[in-house]
């Protein structure tokens, strides 16, 4: 099942870090089947407050994301990040294809019934 390596990055002073670690970024995430999804897009905060970018790479399962994140390759670049830039970064599995949100609600309205009896 996909899953995605997202970060909330805070903006910080352009640095040559930060365009040396946006260099080499591709090449730490293919051995692992690592794709942008989102990456220097344009968003819009409906909610909240999101000062920043978003970031989303897409792997093909959560074993080689988070093998992508801690191999050597991409721990030698990290700091080149986050030295200069704050941010949040999660690993998030996907959902199944076929996910129908009307069915988890119904199991756990039952789950919800089921405590009260």
């Amino acid at each position: 099942m996909t899953a995605y390596a997202i970060a909330h990055l805070r903006p910080g002073d352009p640095h040559d870090d930060i365009v040396t670690y946006m260099e080499t970024i591709q090449a730490t995430m293919e051995p692992f089947g690592g794709r942008f999804a989102v990456h220097g897009a344009t968003h819009r905060t409906l909610e909240g407050n999101w000062p920043g970018a978003v970031v989303v790479v897409a792997f093909p399962d959560m074993g080689r994301a988070a093998a992508w994140y801690e191999s050597d390759a991409y721990q030698e670049i990290l700091p080149l990040r986050t030295r200069h830039m704050d941010g949040d970064v999660i690993l998030v599995e996907g959902v199944p294809d076929g996910y129908d949100a009307q069915v988890t609600a119904s199991a756990t309205r039952s789950r919800m019934l089921a405590r009260r009896v």
